[in-house]
């Protein structure tokens, strides 16, 4: 069993800046990489719109960007209004495919039916995966 000193040593090896681990650091370096490499390949329009996500550990989030204008056109999140209210009791996947729904009719409202996907850092799975496929199959295409 290793003392104290030891047990402090290793903490102090593996604490980087915040407290971060190494298996953690090497995470959000694969992170900001892959959002470099898909945002770049990314560009919105008033016309077709970018659909930007994020999504925090309890909350998701998207917007349509402009990117041209540089202007959002519409927003929703598990904090909108009209959600917030609904999702209690939901899971995290179920809550996503709520927000899919709410943007794209949204979007629908002022006119817009084709986007493209911006899923940023995050692989195209889970929550990110759900709120896609709940936009499209409400009426967005990309």
């Amino acid at each position: 069993m290793a003392n104290q000193w030891e047990l402090n040593l290793l903490r102090a090896k593996y604490a980087h800046g915040r407290g971060r681990t190494l298996a953690t650091k090497k995470t959000e370096k694969i992170r900001v990489k892959r959002k470099r490499r898909v945002r770049g390949k990314i560009f919105g329009t008033e016309i077709r719109p970018r659909l930007s996500v994020f999504r925090s550990a309890k909350q998701i989030y998207v917007q349509a960007i402009a990117d041209d204008v540089g202007k959002t056109l519409a927003e929703a999140s598990t904090l909108s209004k009209e959600l917030k209210g609904a999702l209690g009791g939901l899971k995290k996947i179920d809550a996503a495919r709520e927000v899919g729904k709410l943007v794209s009719k949204r979007l629908r409202s002022i006119g817009i039916e084709h986007i493209v996907l911006d899923r940023g850092r995050y692989l195209y799975h889970g929550r990110v995966r759900a709120l896609a496929e709940a936009a499209r199959e409400s009426g967005l295409k990309f």
